[in-house]
């Protein structure tokens, strides 16, 4: 197992590529924080992580939007496990209008929860990793509408291309504590719409011919966490299917 005993945090872990990415770690050995804002969600990813990894799995609810929501969360995986060895920033929510339509709420609400997020983990999770001087892996996921315009989407673009960004700062900037801090570039993941909301398509074109999965996300994340990823920081993969390869 390429994780044994790696201590992980997964926002967004509730559902969709946040579960799947907290699965994966746990069967490669990790123990996982299971953070989500929605207590059901964590409890249930967990139950199903322990049913077969006992204990490998610890769920929280946390509004990852709140410093001090945050800051109890990356206590409590202290306080359970004595430190910190992965971060994944997952978390994220798109809006799906024009700068004419979006409204200053929509735009504080896709920024705060997309890239905000992403700035408070970061924070105190890298305080954690500087504290106990044993470096540690922080992976942003990004998304291919950071990386180009979309005519249906405003805060989320900018909120992606936010977190590709800082990725590349922190890693500039926590580099002389051993700390690794790279992104991934997803486009189109399978997803499950939540209730009540339209069927997602799952038509795609890009190289391959199919749709990414949360389980090629996953895999990404375990290389970039393990030994093999230890020369990259600084660096975006694309797991997109080859959408931006043209």
């Amino acid at each position: 197992m390429q994780l044994e005993n790696k201590l992980t945090i997964v926002t967004g872990a509730g559902r969709n590529i946040g579960a799947g990415i907290a699965n994966r770690f746990a069967n490669e050995g990790a123990k996982v924080a299971i953070v989500d804002i929605l207590e059901e969600r964590t409890q249930a990813v967990a139950d199903q992580i322990n049913a077969l990894h006992p204990g490998a799995a610890l769920p929280i609810r946390c509004d990852v939007t709140n410093g001090g929501d945050v800051e109890a969360m990356v206590a409590e995986v202290v306080a359970k496990w004595g430190h910190i060895d992965t971060l994944i920033n997952n978390v994220g929510v798109v809006d799906r209008t024009d700068i004419l339509n979006t409204t200053e709420n929509e735009w504080d609400r896709v920024i705060a929860t997309s890239l905000t997020s992403v700035f408070l983990v970061t924070k105190y999770v890298a305080q954690s990793m500087v504290n106990h001087a044993q470096g540690g892996r922080i992976i942003n996921i990004s998304s291919t509408s950071g990386h180009q315009g979309r005519p249906n989407a405003t805060a989320y673009p900018a909120a992606k291309a936010g977190a590709l960004h800082l990725a590349r700062s922190l890693a500039m900037q926590l580099a002389p504590h051993n700390i690794r801090v790279n992104s991934i570039t997803p486009n189109r993941v399978f997803t499950e719409a939540e209730p009540g909301a339209p069927a997602r398509s799952s038509s795609v074109e890009n190289l391959i011919g199919r749709q990414i999965t949360a389980e090629d996300i996953a895999g990404a994340c375990v290389y970039l966490a393990g030994p093999d990823g230890d020369s990259l920081t600084g660096a975006d993969i694309f797991i997109d299917g080859g959408v931006l390869a043209g």
